[in-house]
């Protein structure tokens, strides 16, 4: 089950239902299964202060993964800060909602088992969510 909150914000994500078979067919293709997976819009503050209290980064980031997989079964919290999705999407001349899917699906990424801390992990990944990305705008 996927369900969405917001904290410190308003923020109400357009089309849910569609957003999950998505984000389940993502999953499906990966050989997972969705459990457990909450969705937290944020705000970059708020963001900041679960990278300090939690992970000891003090700087601003676009999501934060938590990880409570087991076995095939996907399920974390990902902290999405909608300031930092609208300003990369400005940054990057893309529309909000594209950067919005692109960050979601990096989050499920995370917890199938992508990382992004070498530049060959970042290329994957990237090959990844576009493939991903491309199959939403089938839907």
């Amino acid at each position: 089950m996927i369900c969405y909150f917001q904290e410190d914000i308003r923020f109400e994500l357009k089309q849910k239902m569609q957003n999950n078979r998505w984000l389940k067919m993502v999953a499906g293709s990966e050989m997972r299964r969705i459990g457990a997976i909450n969705i937290i819009f944020c705000s970059d503050n708020y963001i900041l202060d679960v990278n300090m209290k939690y992970l000891q980064h003090d700087y601003f980031t676009d999501i934060i993964t938590f990880d409570y997989c087991e076995k095939d079964i996907l399920s974390g919290d990902l902290f999405i800060s909608i300031d930092s999705v609208r300003e990369n999407a400005a940054f990057y001349g893309t529309q909000f909602t594209d950067e919005l899917n692109r960050v979601m699906v990096h989050g499920l990424l995370h917890l199938i088992g992508y990382d992004d801390h070498t530049e060959e992990d970042i290329a994957l990944m990237r090959q990844k969510e576009n493939y991903y990305l491309q199959l939403k705008a089938a839907l």
